[in-house]
Order: structure tokens, then sequence, then C-alpha cells
């Protein structure tokens, strides 16, 4: 697996030192920059797996630069800030940000926010290359992508809403790998622009779960196919046989 390359955006030399030193004693390859081009010339020289990116850039505003780089590519970003009301964190939400983190903070903490958003990335990137997968067969039902039909055992062909087929590809091109209710919503927002979880999110994906649920299980409330995995999330615990259509 690559080392993990960060990009560290702070205007302060001794907080972005700080940072950087941290960050490289813990596994990762950081880089620093002080300004946006500064921050550019590190994007267009090489691979960038996250970007920790500072609010207050000097005369620079780093809210409107995640939003203007949300618009050109899909690079992690998390917003560190000592702006920690609730409405400036929705903000840094709004225009892109995938975590916000308040300074001044634990360094142990912000490591363990780093490695959740860049696992997060990982798995939603993942999740959504091999959704690319034609076909699938389970259980007896036939999954077509292509055609974007489902076919039960009996041969007929259940109707599932956009949401529920997209539910369903992400769950067959991953068989018995329990998926927390934030990497299913990641993956199902294949624009990247999901919002991170809470409550209302993790709600959502239970109802349409749900929905799922009664259109391929024999007994939605004693699921066989799709269950809960306590603890963590949802898994499709059955075999699936992909195939090119």
């Amino acid at each position: 697996m690559a080392i993990p390359r960060i990009l560290v955006v702070d205007d302060d030399p001794e907080v972005r030192q700080m940072m950087t030193q941290f960050l490289r004693q813990n596994g990762t390859i950081a880089l620093p920059a002080a300004t946006e081009a500064e921050m550019r010339q590190h994007l267009s020289g090489g691979r960038v797996d996250l970007i920790l990116l500072d609010v207050m850039l000097g005369d620079e505003n780093g809210l409107e630069i995640c939003k203007h780089l949300r618009r050109e590519q899909d690079v992690p970003v998390i917003i560190v800030s000592a702006l920690s009301a609730d409405h400036q964190r929705m903000e840094g939400y709004e225009v892109g940000a995938d975590d916000y983190i308040a300074k001044p903070f634990n360094p142990g903490l912000l490591l363990a926010r780093v490695k959740a958003v860049l696992s997060r990335a990982r798995r939603s990137s993942s999740l959504v290359h091999r959704r690319k997968t034609q076909r699938f067969r389970f259980c007896g039902w036939t999954y077509d992508a292509k055609r974007d039909e489902v076919m039960s055992p009996a041969g007929i062909q259940v109707v599932l809403s956009r949401r529920e087929t997209a539910l369903l590809q992400t769950l067959v091109a991953n068989p018995h790998i329990p998926l927390t209710r934030a990497e299913i919503a990641a993956a199902l927002d294949v624009t990247g622009d999901a919002a991170p979880e809470n409550d209302a999110t993790g709600r959502a994906i239970d109802v349409l779960v749900g929905r799922l649920r009664s259109k391929i299980e024999k007994n939605p409330k004693v699921p066989q196919i799709l269950k809960t995995e306590r603890g963590v999330g949802y898994v499709f615990a059955t075999d699936v046989m992909p195939e090119d259509a």
C-alpha cells in the first residue's frame, strides 16, 4: 500500500512545522505549504492523498480555496481552524470539506481523523470502481447493471428505485465485507458531494436497506442476504458471482 502523501496548508510556520513533523513520525509523507500557490504547486507536482487546510491563511480564505478545489478534483480535505462554532463548521462542510478539526487539537485526535478520512476515501473509491462489473448472480437472483434489471429466482423482474438499485449494486460488488453507513452513503454519492455522516444520514441508509430487504429477502424481518453487522453497519452475507455482460 502506498504511503499517504498529506499536504499541510497553514501560514503559521510553527503550526505547519509541528503538524508536518508529527505526521512524518506517524508513517506519512507530509508536505508543507503556506499559501494557495504553494498548495497548487504540490498538487501539480505529484499525488496528494489528503489536504489539511487552515481557514485563515493571511489574506487568503481557506473556505474559498476548498470551494474552488472541490470543483476541480476530489482530493479529501480536512479543515483545521481556530473557528469552532457550529455555523463555522457547517460552512466548512458546505464548501465540500470531508472533516473539520478545531484548534487547539490533540495530535492523537488529528491522526485518528486523518486515518479515518483516508480510509473512507480509499474504500469509497474502491467501491465505485468495483461497481463497474456488469452482471451479478446471488442466491438465484440476477442483477444486470447494463440493463438495470433485477430478476428473482423465479424469473420475475423486480422493480427497484434508483437508490435501491445503487445500494444493491454496491452491496453485490462487495460480498461478505461489512460496510458502515458512512461508507454506503459515500459509495452511493458518486458525485463526491456527500456530507459527513450524521443521524439523518444513518436513518436514511437504514430506511433504504429496509426497502431493499422487502424486495429481495424471503422474510425481511429475518434477513439472510442483507444482514445487519452489529456495531458496524450492513453486510451482503452471501456469495456473489460477478460476470461481464
